[in-house]
C-alpha cells in the first residue's frame, strides 16, 4: 500500500484536501534519505557541467571560481530554506508538494497559476527537450558522422529510448535509476578530467591563454550568459516535489541529509571539470569540453576513452530527462487519471500511455526541429533557473517565517532575491541577444 500522504501531521488541524492522481501517483512518499540524495545528484549533476570550462573561459580565473564557489553555496542554502519551509508547513498540516503550491499557499492563488507553474513547467519541459537533442548528439558522434543519417535521425532513436521510459510510473521508481545516473556523472566527470589534464600536459596541448576575449561589451554580455551557464548548471526547479516523495512524518531532515550526498558529488564534479578543463585550453574552451578533445575531427586521446565518456553522457543523459519528465507526468496524472481506483487499472493506465507517449513525440518533435536548441535552453534558464532556485527560496523563507527587519537572515534573503533579481533580468537580455546573433546560423532540421 502507498503511504497516505493526506494525514494531517499533528494533531488533526486544518486537515488538507483529498490527493489528486499527480500526487498520489506519481509523488508517492517512499523514500529514503539516500533516494533523495539520489534524485537531487541526477537533476543537478547533468552533462550541463561539461559546459563549465566555457563558462570559466567567459570569465577569467578569478570571477569564473568565485562565482562557481558562490553559485554551489548560494544554491546549497536556497535548497534547505525551501526544505525547512516545506516541512514547516507539513507540521501545520498543509502539506505542499509541488512548487506550485508552495506558490499558492504563502504568496497567493495567482502566483502559484500564472507565475511559478508555468515558469517551472517550461523549465523542465525544456530540459527534457535538450536531453533528447544531447541524447541525440551523442549518438550521432558514437557513430559515423559522415554517414548518410542525419541528425533529426538520431534524436529520433534517443526519443525512442525515452518513450519507453517514460512509462516509469513514478518519481520513486526511478531510484535504482538514479543511483545508475549518480555513478555516471562520477564517471563521465572524472573521464573529462583526466582528459583535460592528459590533453595539457601532451606535446599537442594547445597554447594556454587565459585572457578574456573581446571588447568591453563583448566581455560584459560574455561574463552575463557566464553567469546564466553556472546558474543553470546548478540549477534544479523540482525541490518540493523530490521532498514530497521523500516524505514520513519521523523523517525530518531527509533533504538536508541527501543535499550533503548530491554536494558531496556537485563540488567534486563542477570543480575538477570545470578548473581542469579552462586550465588546459584557457579560452579556446568549447561549449562543451569534450568537443576540445576532437582537432579536425583527429581524437586527442585514446579512441576508447571518447567513446566510454560519450557512453557514460548518453545513458545519464536519460536519466536526467525522466527526471524531469516528472513534474509533466504529474499534471497529465492529475487531469487525466482517476485517483479513487487502482493506480494500475485500464482505466489509468491507457491514458497514462497515451499522454505520456504524446509528451515525449512533441518534445522529440522540438529536438528534431530545433537543433538550435541549447541557445533557447539558456533563456529558458535564465527566466527560469534563477527565480526558481535563486529567488524565491529566499522570499518563501521571509513571507512564512517573517524574521525581524533587523535581523541578518531578513536582510541576506533581501538582498540575495534582490541580486539575483537583476542578475536573472540581465542574463535573460543577454541570452536572447545571443540568440539573435546566432539567427542567421538557425534552420529547422539541421544537420549541426
Amino acid at each position: 500500500m502507498e503511504a497516505d500522504l493526506s494525514h494531517p501531521m499533528e494533531d488533526g488541524t486544518n486537515p488538507p484536501k483529498p490527493l489528486d492522481a499527480g500526487a498520489l501517483f506519481v509523488l508517492k512518499s517512499r523514500g529514503s534519505w539516500w533516494h533523495c540524495g539520489y534524485h537531487l545528484t541526477t537533476s543537478i549533476v547533468a552533462p550541463a557541467l561539461l559546459s563549465l570550462p566555457f563558462a570559466l573561459s567567459l570569465l577569467g580565473w578569478v570571477a569564473g571560481v568565485f562565482c562557481l564557489t558562490m553559485a554551489a553555496l548560494v544554491t546549497f542554502y536556497s535548497y534547505n530554506l525551501l526544505s525547512v519551509v516545506l516541512e514547516h508547513h507539513a507540521h501545520l498540516g498543509q502539506r505542499q508538494l509541488r512548487f506550485r503550491d508552495m506558490a499558492r499557499d504563502i504568496l497567493g492563488p495567482g502566483w502559484g497559476r500564472y507565475f511559478v507553474g508555468p515558469i517551472q513547467f517550461g523549465l523542465c519541459y525544456g530540459a527534457v527537450i535538450a536531453c533528447i537533442l544531447l541524447g541525440g548528439r551523442f549518438i550521432y558522434l558514437l557513430s559515423r558522422p559522415n554517414g548518410t543519417m542525419q541528425l533529426y535521425q538520431f534524436v529520433i532513436i534517443s526519443g525512442v529510448l525515452m518513450l519507453v521510459l517514460a512509462q516509469i510510473p513514478s518519481f520513486h521508481s526511478l531510484r535504482h535509476i538514479n543511483l545508475v545516473s549518480l555513478v555516471l556523472c562520477l564517471s563521465y566527470s572524472a573521464s573529462a578530467t583526466a582528459g583535460s589534464i592528459y590533453i595539457g600536459h601532451s606535446k599537442t596541448a594547445p597554447v594556454k591563454n587565459y585572457s578574456v576575449h573581446g571588447s568591453g561589451e563583448h566581455r560584459l554580455f560574455g561574463a552575463l550568459n557566464a553567469i546564466s551557464i553556472i546558474a543553470t548548471t546548478y540549477g534544479n526547479g523540482i525541490i518540493p516535489e523530490i521532498q514530497a516523495g521523500n516524505y514520513c512524518t519521523s523523517g525530518e531532515g531527509k533533504m538536508f541529509k541527501g543535499l550533503c550526498v548530491c554536494y558531496a558529488v556537485v563540488l567534486t564534479t563542477f570543480f575538477s571539470v570545470a578548473i581542469s578543463g579552462y586550465w588546459a585550453f584557457g579560452n579556446q574552451a568549447k561549449g562543451t569540453v569534450v568537443a576540445n578533445f576532437m582537432v579536425d575531427e583527429k581524437p586527442l586521446l585514446p579512441s576508447w576513452v571518447l567513446l566510454m565518456t560519450n557512453v557514460f553522457i548518453f545513458l545519464q543523459v536519460s536519466a536526467v530527462s525522466l527526471v524531469y519528465l516528472q513534474p509533466t507526468n504529474e499534471v497529465l496524472e492529475q487531469k487525466f487519471a482517476d485517483p479513487k481506483i487502482d493506480q494500475f487499472s485500464v482505466r489509468n493506465v491507457v491514458p497514462r500511455l497515451a499522454f505520456r507517449s504524446l509528451s515525449v513525440v512533441i518534445a522529440t518533435t522540438l529536438a528534431a526541429m530545433f537543433p538550435f536548441f541549447g541557445d533557447i535552453n539558456a533563456v529558458i534558464g535564465a527566466f527560469g533557473c534563477i527565480p526558481l532556485d535563486f529567488i524565491l527560496p529566499m522570499i518563501f523563507y521571509n513571507v512564512t517565517f517573517k524574521p525581524s527587519k533587523q535581523s541578518l537572515i531578513f536582510w541576506g534573503n533581501t538582498l540575495l532575491a534582490v541580486i539575483f533579481s537583476i542578475l536573472g533580468a540581465l542574463g535573460a537580455i543577454s541570452s536572447i541577444r545571443q540568440i539573435i546573433l546566432d539567427a542567421n546560423t538557425y534552420s529547422f532540421f539541421a544537420n549541426i
